[in-house]
C-alpha cells in the first residue's frame, strides 16, 4: 500500500533531472567520449566505473558534436548541451555538387583545382529524404535518408570551404553554404532528420522491450543534447513513442511505466501529444497509486497548468490533467493530497506568480462537473427543460395531464390575486398549459408597473422554471458512484481556490456568468457544496468579488437569485440571503434600482426575514417605504406590520415615520386587506404578524407554500372578515379545518390543495354555507364526501378535485 508521507510536489522534477544527468554521463563514459565535470561528479558518486554494457549498445545512433564555433553564442539549456543554437532547417538555398566514383579517389579529386561545377538548388528536407524544388542536375532523383551512409564536414586543407559530405552508395553529394553558420546548420539538420527517420523504422517494429527502452532512452538523450533549437526537436520523440503505445496494445502495465520514465525527461518542457496524453489518462484511472503519477506526471502537470493552454484546441491536455488530479484523490490521503498540489501550484506567498493557474484550473473543474452530467444530458434527444428536470424528467406516459395556470405560477401571491376575480375570471383557473402564454402576455400589458400582489409575470428565465413548486423540490437525478466521486473531488477544489484571498476576485469573475449545465443547477448535492463557494463571495469586502453574485446582464439570473429564498439552490431559511444582501447595501448598491429589483423579485423573503430579526432586511423594508418602492397600500400596510412585529423594527419604523407621517396615518386606517405570508414562513412567523397591528380589515389571506400547520388556526379564527384563504401546499390538516368550520362560516373561497386533509376534516366544511369556490385538488378525498359536500353546500360553483379518489 502506498503511503505519501513526503511533498511529491517539490522534489519529483529535481529528481528526474539528476537520473537524467547521471544516466547521460555514464552513456557518455562507455562510448569514450567527452565527459563534463558534472558528468564526471556525477560518475565518481556512483563508485567508480564505466557503464558495463558492450561498446556498440550504449553508442548512440547521432555521433558526439563538435565543440563551440568560433564567434558562437554559448548554450544557455543548463547541463544539456554546450556551443551553439540552431533552427531546425526544413529548406533552403545551398550549393550542389556530386562525384561519382569509388570512395579510394576522393581525396585526390578534392585536392584537385579541377573540381566539378557547382549547381545552386533550393533543397527541401522532407521526413524521408532530401528533394530539390527543382528536380535537375544533381539533384534529379531525391536523396533518401536511409541511403546516406555518413554526413562529414570537410575540414582539411584544399577542401572547398563551408562544405559538407554526404556519402551514398556509388559517390558523394557535397553541399557549399554561404558561411559557417549555415554549414553548421545544415549539418545538424541532416543528421537529425535521418537519425529521426531510422527510429522511425526502427521502432515501428519493435522486437523485444529491452531494446525499445535502449533505442527510447538514447533518442531522448539525443533530444536533450542536440543543438538544434526548434520545438519539433523535443516533439518528434515523443510523437514516434506515442506511436509506438498506440500499436502495441499487448504491452503490460511495468512496460508502459518503464516507457514513462524513460520519456520523463522530455516532458518537463514539453507538453505530450495527444495520444500520448490519452495513454497516461488510462494510466492515471488504471494505476492510480503507481509512483509515476507523482514523480512523472506532476512536473508535466504543473507545466500545462502554468502556461497559456487553449483547452479548446488541446482537449486531451485537458483531460490528462483531470485525470492526474483524480489519480491523486485516489491516494491514502485522498484529498490532503490535491490540497497539496492546489498549494503548490499558488505558491507559498500571498500572491500566485502565475497568472494562468487559476484559470485552467476553473476550466478543467468546469469540464469534469459538466462531464458529470453529459450521460444525463445526452440521455435525451432534447435536453429537457429545468422545470422537467424539477419535476423529476417523467416519460411522456407517465406525465400528468397539463396543469393549471395557477399551479404553474410559482408565486403564491397570483392565487391569492386569482381568489378575488369575478366568476368569469375564476373560470381560467382550469385553461391549459397552451394558454398559459397568452395569460401571462396579457397579465404583463396590464400591469406596467409593480404592483403589492404582482411580480414580473415576463417569460420565465433560469430560475422562474426551476421554481415550481415547494412539493417538487426532489429530485431525480441520480450520478453514477463514479460521477458521484468525480463532482465531490471538483467542488471541493473549487472550495479550496475560493479559499485563496488573490484567487478570490478572478474566480467570482469567471463564475459570474453561470457556466454550470441547468442540470447540475438542479441537483441539490451539487448546489448544496457549491454554496461555500457563494459564501465566500458574499463574506469578501472587496466590491469585484461580491459584486459577482449579481447577474452579468438583465433578464441573467446569478448566484444571488440562485441562493435566494424560493431559489432552487436554497436549503436554509434565508441566512445566506440575507447575507449577500447586507454585503451588497454595504457596498455601492444602497440604490433605489437595487431596492426596486428586491421589491418586484424577492419582497417575500425580505419580510419574513424581518419577521424574525433580521437587521438588514428591517433597514431594507423600511428604506422601500421611504423611497416609495411599493405603490400598493396594501402591501404597504403589510410592511409597516412586519417592521411592528419586532423590537429594532419598530425603533427603525418610528424613527421613519418621525420623517414622514403620512405613514402613521396610513396605519390607523384597519389595516391592510390583502395578506400574503412569505414561503417557508411558520406558524410562530404567522402569530408574531397577526399580533404587531390591526388586521380587523384582512379579506384576503395567502398562506400558500409555508409552513403552516392546523396549530396556526387559532389564530386565523381572530380575523371576522376574512372570506378567502390560500393555504395550498401546506401542512394544515384536519383538526385545523374543523376549528376552521366552527367560526368562519363566512368564508367564500378555500384553497386546500396538496394538503394532507382527509374526509374527516372535510366532511366538517358543510356548515360553510358561504363557500362558492373549492380546491381539493390532489387530497384524501373520497368520492362519496365529495358528493355529500356539494349536496350540503348550495352556493358552491368551481370545486376542483383532480387527482383526487372523486376525480
Amino acid at each position: 500500500m502506498l503511503c505519501v508521507s513526503w511533498d511529491p510536489f517539490v522534489n519529483c522534477k529535481g529528481d528526474l533531472g539528476r537520473r537524467r544527468r547521471r544516466r547521460r554521463a555514464e552513456g557518455a563514459a562507455g562510448r569514450g567520449g567527452h565527459v563534463g565535470p558534472a558528468a564526471m561528479a556525477l560518475n565518481g558518486s556512483c563508485g567508480g566505473g564505466g557503464d558495463p554494457r558492450p561498446l556498440e549498445e550504449t553508442k548512440p545512433l547521432l555521433a558526439d558534436l563538435e565543440g563551440p564555433r568560433p564567434g558562437a553564442a554559448p548554450c544557455r539549456r543548463g547541463g544539456h548541451c554546450t556551443g551553439m543554437r540552431y533552427k531546425l532547417l526544413q529548406e533552403g538555398d545551398i550549393q550542389v555538387c556530386s562525384v561519382r566514383h569509388p570512395r579510394t579517389f576522393l581525396s585526390k579529386i578534392l585536392t584537385s583545382k579541377f573540381l566539378r561545377r557547382w549547381e545552386p538548388h533550393h533543397l527541401t528536407l522532407a521526413d524521408n529524404s532530401l528533394a530539390s524544388a527543382t528536380p535537375a542536375g544533381y539533384m534529379e532523383n531525391s536523396i533518401s535518408y536511409s541511403s546516406i551512409e555518413d554526413v562529414q564536414l570537410l575540414s582539411w586543407e584544399n577542401a572547398p570551404k563551408y562544405c559538407l559530405q554526404l556519402t551514398i552508395p556509388g559517390g558523394t553529394v557535397l553541399l557549399q553554404a554561404a558561411n559557417s553558420y549555415l554549414r553548421d546548420q545544415w549539418f545538424h539538420s541532416l543528421q537529425w532528420k535521418k537519425k529521426i527517420y531510422k527510429y522511425k523504422k526502427v521502432l515501428s517494429n519493435p522486437s523485444r522491450l529491452e531494446v525499445v527502452l535502449k533505442e527510447i532512452r538514447t533518442l531522448v538523450d539525443m533530444a536533450l543534447t542536440s543543438p538544434l533549437q526548434d520545438e519539433s526537436i523535443h516533439q518528434a520523440p515523443l510523437e514516434i513513442v506515442s506511436r509506438l503505445l498506440s500499436e502495441n496494445t499487448n504491452l503490460t502495465t511495468q512496460e508502459h511505466e518503464n516507457i514513462i520514465v524513460a520519456i520523463a525527461p522530455l516532458l518537463e518542457n514539453n507538453h505530450p501529444p495527444p495520444d500520448l496524453c490519452e495513454f497516461f489518462c488510462k494510466h492515471c484511472r488504471e494505476r492510480p497509486r503507481s509512483m509515476v503519477v507523482i514523480e512523472v506526471f506532476t512536473p508535466v502537470v504543473q507545466r500545462i497548468l502554468k502556461h497559456n493552454m487553449d483547452f479548446g484546441k488541446c482537449p486531451r491536455l485537458r483531460l490528462f490533467t483531470q485525470e492526474y488530479i483524480l489519480a491523486l484523490n485516489e491516494l491514502n490521503a485522498g484529498m490532503e493530497v490535491v490540497k497539496k498540489f492546489i498549494h503548490s501550484m499558488h505558491g507559498p506567498t500571498g500572491q500566485c506568480p502565475h497568472p494562468r493557474v487559476l484559470p485552467n484550473l476553473v476550466a478543467v473543474c468546469l469540464a469534469a462537473i459538466y462531464s458529470c452530467y453529459e450521460e444525463f444530458i445526452n440521455s435525451r434527444d432534447n435536453s429537457p427543460s429545468l422545470k422537467e428536470i424539477r419535476n423529476g424528467c417523467q416519460q411522456p406516459c407517465d406525465r400528468k395531464p397539463n396543469l393549471p395556470l395557477r399551479l404553474l405560477h410559482t408565486s403564491p401571491d397570483l392565487v391569492s390575486q386569482e381568489a378575488t376575480l369575478t366568476e368569469s375570471r375564476l373560470k381560467s383557473v382550469i385553461v391549459t398549459s397552451n394558454e398559459i402564454h397568452v395569460e401571462v402576455e396579457r397579465n404583463n400589458t396590464a400591469n406596467q408597473k409593480m404592483t403589492a400582489n404582482v411580480g414580473n409575470d415576463s417569460e420565465p428565465n433560469l430560475i422562474d422554471c426551476l421554481m415550481v413548486s415547494p412539493t417538487c423540490s426532489t429530485i431525480s437525478i441520480e450520478l453514477s458512484p463514479q460521477a458521484d466521486r468525480v463532482l465531490g473531488c471538483y467542488v471541493e477544489i473549487l472550495k479550496m481556490l475560493s479559499n485563496y484571498d488573490d484567487w478570490r476576485p478572478a474566480l467570482a469573475s469567471l463564475l459570474q456568468p453561470i457556466p454550470f449545465p441547468k442540470e447540475a443547477l438542479a441537483h441539490e448535492k451539487f448546489t448544496k457544496e457549491l454554496k461555500y463557494v457563494i459564501q465566500r463571495f458574499a463574506e469578501d469586502p472587496r466590491q469585484e468579488v461580491h459584486s459577482c453574485l449579481l447577474s452579468v446582464r438583465a433578464g441573467k439570473d446569478g448566484w444571488f437569485q440562485l441562493y435566494s429564498p424560493g431559489g432552487v439552490a436554497c436549503d436554509d431559511d434565508g441566512e445566506l440571503f440575507a447575507s449577500m444582501v447586507h454585503i451588497l447595501m454595504g457596498s455601492c448598491y444602497k440604490t433605489k434600482k437595487f431596492l426596486l429589483s428586491l421589491a418586484e423579485n424577492k419582497l417575500g423573503p425580505c419580510m419574513l426575514l424581518a419577521l424574525r430579526g433580521n437587521q438588514t432586511m428591517v433597514e431594507i423594508l423600511c428604506l422601500m417605504l421611504e423611497y416609495n418602492i411599493i405603490d400598493n397600500k396594501d402591501t404597504q400596510l403589510q410592511i409597516i406590520s412586519t417592521l411592528e412585529s419586532t423590537d429594532v423594527g419598530k425603533k427603525m419604523y418610528e424613527q421613519l415615520c418621525d420623517r414622514q407621517r403620512e405613514l402613521k396615518e396610513l396605519q390607523r386606517k384597519g389595516g391592510p386587506t390583502r395578506l400574503t405570508l412569505p414561503s417557508k414562513s411558520t406558524d410562530a412567523d404567522l402569530a408574531r404578524l397577526l399580533s404587531s397591528g390591526s388586521f380587523g380589515n384582512l379579506e384576503n389571506l395567502s398562506l400558500a407554500f409555508t409552513n403552516v400547520t392546523s396549530a396556526c388556526a387559532e389564530h386565523l379564527i381572530k380575523l371576522p372578515s376574512l372570506k378567502q384563504l390560500n393555504l395550498w401546499s401546506t401542512q394544515f390538516g384536519d383538526a385545523g379545518l374543523r376549528l376552521l368550520s366552527e367560526h368562519l362560516t363566512m368564508l367564500q373561497v378555500l384553497n386546500l390543495c396538496e394538503t394532507p386533509v382527509t374526509d374527516a376534516g372535510l366532511l366538517a366544511l358543510s356548515s360553510m354555507k358561504s363557500l362558492c369556490s373549492l380546491n381539493m385538488n390532489s387530497t384524501k378525498l373520497s368520492a362519496d364526501t365529495y358528493e355529500d359536500l356539494k349536496a350540503k353546500l348550495p352556493n358552491l360553483k368551481e370545486v376542483d378535485v383532480r387527482y383526487t379518489e372523486a376525480w
